[in-house]
């Protein structure tokens, strides 16, 4: 009996060192353990009239945080933001397909239902660190990847921003994903221990780089393969399936290929990022020309011309036509059967 007890005890030792051993050299402990963070500091940054009207530039023409941080009326066509919901998140749960339900916090001053008692670290770590107040990983449907890019000087202009905001007292949800979504989404977040420089934006095609990366172009307008993960090769190239109030409706090609936007100049560009029109064509309301239209014509001209030196990629989509599918990018949708 004592001997069987033995046997017992070392197979499951062994069987626990395995374990350990499979998870270590695969997916990792962070799962378990939850994200990566570094240790928050007592930064504040200070308000002047530069960063506070830089931060509402960002906020509101680039970065398109009142996207997911405000109500909108998705039927009409600009998405307009309702009446007193600036800032008080939104529930994300109207873009279908989400893997549990996703909130978008309200992140106005309120000190009860909204960010009034995080601090700025806290609010710094979020935007480009992906985790949140309270620690947990933020669901990367929050564009941290794209926003850890933002230079330290912008960052701190966002926040600034972030805390004229008006005071709205709205509570949402936490959001509740689905396993093992839940916990995958901890092995995401990168601690920031370095200071992010301002952009080196001495051409037109190098602003254009930084804008479209913070703007996070490429998330929408690149497909995703049944994992959430960018498809290779595919950078730009459209296909990327947005389902909602909005309709069902497929990004668009903006490489330079024939299938992409090669026949469009600056003037047509800047024209349908100011009206949400190509020609006579109306964009859906879910692309965000509507937070775009506010920028520059510099920082407009910029986007296009860093979009004119992405790889041409052959890839057509177009949302006049019927879905079919696509061998492309694995999608069905407008004229997918074309690819």
């Amino acid at each position: 009996m004592y001997k069987l007890v033995k046997t017992v005890g070392v197979v499951f030792a062994v069987l626990v060192l395995v374990l350990a051993a499979g998870i270590t050299f695969t997916i990792g402990w962070r799962p378990f353990i939850g994200p990566k963070a570094r240790p928050l500091t007592a930064q504040k940054f200070q308000s002047t009239p530069e960063r506070l009207a830089r931060g509402e530039y960002l906020v509101q023409h680039v970065c398109d945080c009142m996207g997911c941080h405000a109500e909108h009326d998705w039927t009409a066509h600009g998405a307009p933001i309702l009446p007193n919901t600036l800032g008080v998140g939104q529930d994300m749960n109207l873009l279908k397909g989400f893997p549990g339900k996703v909130y978008a916090p309200n992140i106005t001053p309120d000190v009860e239902t909204g960010a009034g008692n995080w601090s700025d670290d806290q609010l710094a770590r979020a935007i480009r660190e992906g985790v949140s107040h309270d620690g947990r990983a933020l669901f990367p449907f929050m564009p941290y990847l794209d926003f850890r890019h933002m230079s330290d000087e912008d960052l701190a202009s966002v926040i600034v921003y972030l805390r004229s905001l008006p005071a709205v007292h709205k509570q949402r949800p936490t959001t509740q994903l689905i396993f093992p979504v839940k916990y995958l989404i901890r092995t995401v977040p990168e601690p920031l221990d370095s200071t992010v420089p301002e952009p080196d934006v001495s051409t037109p095609e190098k602003r254009g780089k930084y804008l479209v990366t913070v703007a996070g172009c490429t998330d929408c307008h690149t497909p995703q393969d049944a994992h959430g993960h960018p498809v290779a090769g595919l950078d730009f190239a459209g296909g990327f399936i947005l389902d909602g109030p909005w309709g069902r409706v497929a990004s668009a090609n903006i490489t330079p290929d024939q299938s992409g936007i090669s026949y469009y100049d600056q003037a047509m560009f800047t024209e349908s990022i100011r009206t949400g029109f190509v020609g006579a064509r109306k964009l859906n309301q879910i692309m965000p020309w509507h937070t775009y239209r506010g920028m520059t014509d510099e920082d407009i001209g910029a986007m296009f011309a860093y979009l004119k030196t992405v790889k041409p990629v052959r890839h057509h989509v177009d949302n006049t036509e019927p879905p079919t599918f696509c061998k492309v990018c694995r999608q069905t949708h407008g004229g997918g059967n074309e690819n």
